[in-house]
């Protein structure tokens, strides 16, 4: 049987959390004397801390209530509450399956935790084999599933996410950054189901607002209630909160510009696969694509001094380069650029 209460560190159980002037008058109207601004300007006010009405476009959007979602000053920090909610620093550890998005082990090394890493197989998905001994470890507190995987781009079996979220008792926190651009259902409809599930999603990606730093997570309202519990009073400015509630709105741009990624992507594989030093291309469920090649740091290189920027992705996968999809005329530019290279 599955208990929060056991997962929760003690100290945040019997958290005061910080009540602040937004917290206790939530009124739009008035004359406010209450939390120390500036009379002047227009930028002068504090935002409201519950982001209310991103989260209500954010539930008419995708059919989840409001008090299952979260809001975040980016993924990032959502990653870092969910660590110190739930674990104890020098005692509780966390898992998750490489190659994988960094951010896991960053935020595990400032909280202290150990980050367990278990090594995916050669099509870049789980083995749950590998995995069942680490869920005797009491200590072990929560896993996490980037899916669509970063800097793979493939989403993991439906199964053996099935299989973690049945049979481990911590939490389940499964990253849906590149999400939208994938035909998969997001785990987001399946919170009601399991109670230890946490996905996150975000505005940087396929929303075009990675400069607004909006991290979304979905989950129980007891989890939801834990993360308004310990996050900043202020996170979200109100800057960043509009642009993301007007990008909401806006969904034909956000569709038609997705929609044009996913068809660029289409056509950059087919160009690479055409090219002599393109030896493997792995398939993405992501707006980017993790391509093998015969020399990644000769060809990284290379094309930083054409002024066509990648990801060297070497160190994790051997002789590969991440290559997001841009516009079309900056995709053209790739291939005409390793094209030269090919015949160099």
């Amino acid at each position: 049987m599955f208990d929060l209460k056991t997962l929760v560190r003690p100290n945040i159980l019997g958290l005061k959390p910080y009540s602040s002037a937004r917290d206790e008058f939530k009124g739009n109207e008035g004359v406010f004397l209450d939390a120390n601004e500036n009379p002047f300007g227009t930028l002068n006010r504090y935002p409201n801390s519950d982001q209310k009405l991103l989260k209500e476009k954010l539930s008419q959007y995708n059919g989840i209530a409001s008090k299952n979602i979260f809001i975040g000053n980016g993924s990032d920090e959502i990653i870092d509450l969910i660590y110190r909610i739930f674990c104890t620093p020098g005692k509780d550890k966390a898992l998750t399956f490489t190659p994988t998005f960094g951010m896991y082990q960053v935020a595990a090394d400032i909280n202290a935790i150990e980050l367990i890493t278990l090594p995916l197989n050669d099509e870049f998905q789980i083995n749950t084999d590998n995995l069942k001994p680490y869920f005797k470890d009491e200590t072990l507190k929560l896993i996490f599933i980037c899916s669509p995987n970063n800097p793979t781009g493939n989403c993991f079996n439906e199964s053996d996410i099935e299989f973690i979220l049945q049979n481990f008792n911590g939490m389940v926190i499964i990253d849906e950054a590149y999400a939208d651009f994938s035909d998969k259902l997001s785990w987001s409809q399946s919170i009601e189901t399991y109670p230890n599930l946490i996905v996150t999603q975000t505005f940087s990606k396929a929303w075009a607002l990675a400069a607004a730093r909006i991290g979304i997570a979905y989950a129980s309202q007891e989890v939801i209630k834990l993360l308004n519990k310990v996050k900043m009073p202020y996170n979200i400015s109100k800057l960043n909160e509009t642009a993301a509630i007007e990008a909401i709105e806006n969904r034909t741009t956000f569709e038609a510009n997705k929609q044009i990624i996913l068809e660029e992507k289409e056509k950059l594989i087919q160009a690479l696969q055409k090219m002599d030093i393109i030896k493997k291309i792995y398939p993405s469920d992501a707006n980017f694509l993790l391509v093998e090649v015969d020399d990644a740091d000769h060809i990284y290189l290379n094309l930083v001094e054409q002024k066509v920027i990648t990801r060297n992705r070497n160190s994790l996968v051997k002789n590969s380069i991440r290559i997001t999809v841009g516009k079309p005329e900056e995709n053209e530019k790739l291939i005409k650029s390793l094209l030269s290279i090919s015949k160099s």
